[in-house]
């Protein structure tokens, strides 16, 4: 079975086209390929199938087996992989878990319009590694927890993130944990400790989203705004907020390939 690993900001993924049904358990065949000595190696396997809604659908399973509903720079890439491996068009229009997507793709840079984040609250989470952290909490197509601090590179994402992760306020899917540092009107840098590859990741784009409109919404950015990743890059944020209600959100950066190959088992 032919395959392409691809990434974007560092998070990296399997793309398999699963039109033709040929991967009939997606998740026990994540968990083999995603496996970093005895697979490929992956934060997650990108499935290209057909649908009845759009141009195809997307489907993206977490290296622990677990089906994500959204995911920014997963779906950077496959809008890369259906314009230069399918010939798709420049602009075309996708399903997800999450709804429909909208993709635009210009060379290495592509925009994808996210859908209207929905479930904004904010709270305190108590004695976490003998601290309290205030949180905003708002769904960019999966559930995120967003939490701002000062020093971002002193922050222990790996000890604090399972914690806060796993918390019973966020029970019983869990949550995204996002640890942002405001840089500047404009620009941010955040960490992300991800649910279903547990563990913190290069980037993560529903997580950027997440804390460029929590960041405006506290008063802190205004739009669009640049998004430092831990990989490196910078992304772009864009929205509208019209009230209480946040519109028009695009996330826009680069994705890449890094080689093909075929599963020979």
């Amino acid at each position: 079975m032919p395959f392409y690993k691809m990434q974007a900001s560092g998070n990296d993924f399997v793309v398999v086209d699963n039109r033709q049904g040929a991967v009939r358990d997606s998740l026990a065949f994540t968990r083999k390929v995603c496996a970093l000595h005895t697979g490929i190696g992956a934060d997650g396997v990108l499935f290209f199938e057909n649908s009845k809604k759009a141009d195809f659908k997307m489907r993206i399973i977490n290296s622990d087996g677990s089906e994500a509903e959204a995911c920014g720079n997963g779906f950077r890439c496959i809008s890369k992989f259906a314009k230069e491996v399918l010939n798709f068009p420049s602009e075309f229009q996708f399903e997800s878990v999450s709804g429909l997507i909208q993709a635009h793709v210009n060379y290495a840079s592509i925009k994808v319009q996210l859908m209207e984040p929905v479930g904004y609250r904010s709270g305190v989470l108590k004695d976490i590694v003998n601290r309290d952290f205030h949180y905003e909490c708002i769904n960019t197509g999966v559930p995120h927890a967003v939490i701002f601090v000062e020093g971002l590179e002193k922050i222990d994402v790996v000890a604090l993130g399972p914690k806060i992760r796993f918390h019973e306020t966020f029970a019983p899917a869990g949550t995204n944990v996002n640890f942002v540092e405001v840089l500047g009107k404009d620009s941010i840098c955040v960490r992300t400790y991800e649910r279903g590859v547990e563990a913190e990741t290069l980037a993560c784009g529903t997580g950027s989203s997440a804390s460029a409109i929590t960041s405006t919404l506290k008063g802190y950015t205004e739009p669009p705004i640049q998004v430092r990743t831990r990989g490196g890059e910078v992304l772009t944020v864009n929205f509208k907020i019209e009230g209480k209600k946040i519109t028009d959100v695009t996330l826009q950066g680069e994705a890449h390939f890094v080689f093909k190959g075929e599963l020979l088992q």
